[in-house]
């Protein structure tokens, strides 16, 4: 069914196939500039003030349709404690390409297998979008589009209806195949012959071949897959406030750091180490994993700091604590008093 194609050997049809490694650059990659020293971080944010802690809390509980508004109103806030963290974000901008064979019903498209050799997967030019942003492209592989006979119905366009195999017609409903009516009277519908025209087929005894849309003929190619897609890895450094990390993955903080280029260099002298070391396992993982069957085009690094104020308070003399943190100034109450058990009807 499919011609063995220089290059394109192992693509296999419908798809399913592995990415494909692109080849060794013609030229050395850039190297990545060094990140200079940065005599000092700008990591200085105030702390949220104890009528914005409460405002937060309040909106945060009027979110809720079974949280009561009483701890809010009568707790009193004994003490703000502030446990800032850092956030470093690494993302890879890869382009990945395979390969099937791919057909369509021949109705005198350009034949173009032979004529010269097909360029190689990664010779195609394809536009990738604006940086880190995912997209997919299906591109038709010049001179690899040649004629074949329709595997399915052998070139015919057709195939023999499986409700009558074949015959166009069917054992009659209204009598059985007896030409006799349960009454004993003659069957007028299948005038007296005991079969009738079937219906799935209109009495043709063939179905259009859906394979080649009856032509009886498929034009096969080969596609080429383009698929350009950000890969992201976040290191969160650990503090000891007591909230969840996860809980961080959906604030944003304040950008000290930003860095973006072809292949990025570890970050320098950032006064967390492991921040910095983070940076480094991780762009070195990058490099390893995603340059084996993909090519990067664009790295991009950013460390943020995010705000994490512990908030404790009292309600009928007991003590509890909720925490306000990220820029949106996101509130998490576990332990929050005074909820009840509701159900929408």
């Amino acid at each position: 069914m499919f011609d063995s194609i220089p290059g394109y050997e192992g693509t296999v049809a419908g798809g399913g196939g592995a990415y494909l490694p692109p080849p060794m650059p013609s030229v050395p990659m850039p190297v990545p500039e060094h990140a200079a020293s940065h005599p000092e971080w700008n990591d200085n944010i105030p702390s949220i003030s104890e009528g914005r802690a409460r405002q937060a809390f309040e909106e945060y509980v009027s979110s809720k349709c079974c949280y009561s508004s009483a701890p809010v109103r009568d707790g009193i806030i004994t003490k703000m404690e502030s446990f800032n963290t850092y956030r470093y974000r690494l993302e890879t901008f890869t382009e990945s390409r395979t390969t099937k064979w791919s057909q369509e019903p021949y109705t005198g498209q350009r034949i173009d297998a032979g004529i010269q050799r097909p360029p190689g997967p990664w010779e195609i030019a394809a536009q990738p979008p604006s940086y880190f942003t995912d997209h997919k492209e299906t591109i038709r592989v010049p001179y690899t589009s040649s004629i074949k006979k329709c595997n399915p119905c052998s070139g015919m366009g057709k195939s023999s209806c499986s409700s009558c195999t074949g015959t166009g017609s069917k054992v009659c409903s209204g009598c059985n195949g007896s030409r006799q009516r349960p009454d004993n009277q003659s069957c007028n519908k299948c005038d007296y012959s005991g079969r009738e025209k079937c219906s799935s087929c209109s009495g043709s005894g063939f179905h259009k071949c859906d394979t080649c849309d009856g032509k009886g003929q498929l034009l096969v190619f080969i596609n080429l897959k383009v698929k350009w897609s950000t890969e992201k890895d976040d290191y969160v450094a650990q503090d000891s406030s007591g909230l969840r990390l996860e809980k961080l993955g959906k604030v944003s903080g304040k950008e000290l750091f930003r860095d973006a280029q072809i292949m990025v260099y570890p970050v320098m002298g950032f006064p967390d180490v492991s921040v910095a070391q983070a940076s480094e396992r991780l762009i070195r993982d990058h490099q390893v994993k995603y340059t084996k069957n993909s090519r990067i085009i664009q790295q991009r690094q950013m460390i943020e700091l995010i705000t994490i104020t512990r908030v404790n308070y009292t309600w009928k003399e007991k003590p509890y604590v909720y925490y306000v943190y990220g820029n949106e100034l996101k509130v998490n109450a576990d332990d929050y008093p005074d909820t009840c058990c509701c159900s929408v009807m």
